[in-house]
């Protein structure tokens, strides 16, 4: 949209640790992490929307509007959300709040695709948004995660703590600066049978390899 660079860049101008960049999100990296939802993916959260160019994408995937769920903190990015989604439930709130607020009944959700500027936060901010997030997120469900930086913005402390794991799905290399998408899931429960530890039944479909991915769940 012609008028969400300067929307963006006002943001920035006013608070440039919580919106963490200067222009909305391009299609490259909006196609790159929507890429793996669809139609069948059900209710889907989206964290930090802005000025909606991933929410555009999800639409176009096939995803309801009914099935979205806008958290924003920006006032300003709020109402712009509120007019271009009106079938989307829009929320002004602070991510690190997720575990606080009732948002859904369960954990039906499939999937979070965060534009959050998690480089920028506190690990105690990023350890809020996602257990918040984790909270909702039904077996099998992922969160999305951009970062401009050379690796994944969670680190491995965290990721421990949470038992989650983060996979690289792919770079942005046309974005403007160019970006990168990882996916991170929980990982697999283990249980002990005879004295080694091996996967359950149930949990060994996730140990199979993804098409594209490299697993950063590791130390490098």
């Amino acid at each position: 949209m012609p008028n969400d660079f300067l929307s963006f860049f006002l943001s920035w101008m006013s608070s440039p640790r919580r919106v963490g960049a200067v222009a909305p999100s391009g299609a490259a990296l909006a196609d790159l992490i929507t890429r793996e939802i669809n139609a069948s993916t059900g209710p889907i959260l989206e964290l930090g929307p802005g000025t909606g160019a991933f929410t555009y994408k999800l639409l176009k995937r096939g995803v309801r509007p009914q099935d979205l769920t806008l958290i924003e903190y920006g006032s300003d990015f709020m109402k712009l959300l509120q007019v271009r989604f009106p079938g989307a439930r829009v929320l002004w709130m602070d991510a690190a709040r997720l575990a606080t607020e009732p948002l859904y009944d369960g954990a039906p959700v499939g999937a979070v695709v965060s534009g959050l500027p998690l480089l920028n936060m506190s690990t105690r901010k990023v350890i809020s948004i996602l257990s918040g997030a984790f909270s909702y997120v039904r077996p099998g469900g992922a969160f999305y995660q951009f970062t401009y930086g050379m690796s994944c913005p969670v680190p491995r402390p965290v990721l421990d703590r949470l038992g989650l794991r983060a996979k690289l799905v792919d770079r942005a290399l046309l974005n403007v600066p160019p970006a990168a998408v990882y996916r991170l899931t929980r990982r697999p429960q283990m249980k002990l049978i005879t004295g080694s530890p091996t996967l359950e039944p149930s949990k060994r479909v996730a140990l199979e390899p993804m098409h594209h991915a490299r697993d950063h769940s590791a130390a490098r």
